[in-house]
């Protein structure tokens, strides 16, 4: 897909794809010291506001459990300061 083909504009949300290395850069630093589940970012979808949400479909999974399920971690990345988890939803 085309940075053209995944443009919506200010205000809508991108159509999911592929992590760019800014997107795995913000996963890692808002799950910073998270912990009792791992979570593994697969795609991603953005929404530029003031700063940029992300929502990430991701593989999650206990440590030392053989169960992966799927869910949405949302992070908010404001324009200055650090991205955060803004909510989890298992899916």
């Amino acid at each position: 897909m085309s940075a053209q083909e995944n443009y919506v504009g200010v205000g809508g949300w991108t159509a999911y794809h592929e992590l760019t290395p800014k997107d795995h850069a913000v996963f890692k630093e808002a799950l910073e010291g998270f912990v009792g589940v791992q979570y593994t970012p697969e795609t991603v979808a953005t929404q530029v506001v003031a700063g940029t949400n992300y929502r990430y479909h991701a593989k999650a999974q206990q440590p030392g459990s053989p169960a992966i399920w799927a869910a949405i971690v949302e992070i908010y990345a404001p324009l200055k300061g650090k991205p955060h988890i803004t909510q989890i939803i298992r899916i």
